[in-house]
This record gives C-alpha cells, structure tokens and sequence, in this order.
C-alpha cells in the first residue's frame, strides 16, 4: 500500500503564493521573538532598578502615572511570585517609558551614592592621619586655611589620647568628633 503525502506538505501555504526565487522571506520580518524577549528582560531589569530608587528621585521623574502605581505595588509584593509577575507588568508599561531618561536618573542614583561613599572615605582618610601625624596637621592647614585650627588640634589631641588607650577600654567618641568637625570642610 502506497503512502500519500498529506495535503498540506510540499505546498508551500505562504498567503497562498508559491515563493518567488528572489523572495527573502526575512525581509519582512521584525524583530525575533528572542530579541524581543530580550528586550523584555531588559526593560523589566530597568524596572528593578526604578523601583529601587528613592521615593523622592522616583517622584521626579516624568512616567505616567499607571506605571508609577505598578512599582508602587511591586515594592508592596512581599511574595516571590507576585513580584515576579508585578515587575512583568512594570516592564510592559516601561515599553511606553522614556527609556534613556530611565537609565539617566539610575546612573544618577547610582553616581551619587558613589560619591557620597568616596567622601566618607576621604574623610576617614584625613581623620586617620591627623590621628596618625603631626604633618598632616599642616597639610590640613595648607588645604583647608578657613579651619578653626584650635578647635581642631584640641579635637586631634584628645583622639590620640583616646587612640592610646588599650583596645577593651577604648571609646570611639573623640575620633568620631573629628570626623564629624572635618567632614563639613571636605568638598562633596
């Protein structure tokens, strides 16, 4: 017995016209469902990162009001799952978003918050050494001539005292002083 083919098979069911020679048929196709997955992923990692913002950054920026609402809910989601599909959600409502200004305000946040560190650090720095030594008492000086210079030595005068008592007995309050008379005075 003879097998036939099925009707459907060999015919090419393109809108009913067989294929032309010079027909490509990826001329006419958008985007791949995988770039546009993708883009979906990235839209919805963006949204976590939006949502991580401050209320008072995230009131600043210009998105419509259905999507502000929809982060607000996913920051109230306390299952996984639910904050998983709610950030589905952000991320389709992020299609209609201006995307760069998104990524601008992130970036903003995000220097910020690393210029703030690299100034705690500087002033940690500067506090250490004028623990440490009596010369950077006098680049202090030379950086910062508007310091109150008594008040100052008398500040690094008792975090050494401090610094020399024995570790068990030890109260970090006069070098926290210092750091907080000094911190003012760095630039931001």
């Amino acid at each position: 017995m003879t097998r036939r083919a099925a009707p459907h098979r060999g015919i090419d069911v393109h809108y009913g016209q067989p294929d032309e020679p010079g027909d490509d048929p990826d001329a006419h196709a958008g985007p791949s469902k995988t770039q546009l997955k993708q883009k979906a992923h990235e839209l919805q990692a963006l949204g976590v990162l939006v949502a991580a913002l401050s209320d008072h950054r995230l009131d600043a920026l210009d998105i419509s009001d259905a999507l502000r609402h929809a982060i607000e809910v996913w920051r109230k989601t306390k299952s996984f799952e639910g904050k998983r599909r709610q950030m589905q959600y952000v991320g389709k409502l992020m299609r209609g978003a201006d995307e760069d200004a998104l990524r601008e305000a992130v970036a903003a946040a995000t220097i910020g918050s690393a210029r703030a560190t690299l100034a705690l650090h500087q002033t940690e720095r500067w506090r250490d050494d004028l623990i440490a030594d009596d010369d950077a008492m006098t680049r202090w000086q030379q950086e910062h001539p508007q310091t109150d210079t008594q008040q100052l030595r008398s500040l690094v005068r008792a975090a050494r005292r401090e610094a020399a008592q024995p570790p068990d007995k030890r109260n970090p309050r006069r070098a926290r002083e210092l750091f907080q008379f000094i911190r003012p005075l760095l630039p931001p």
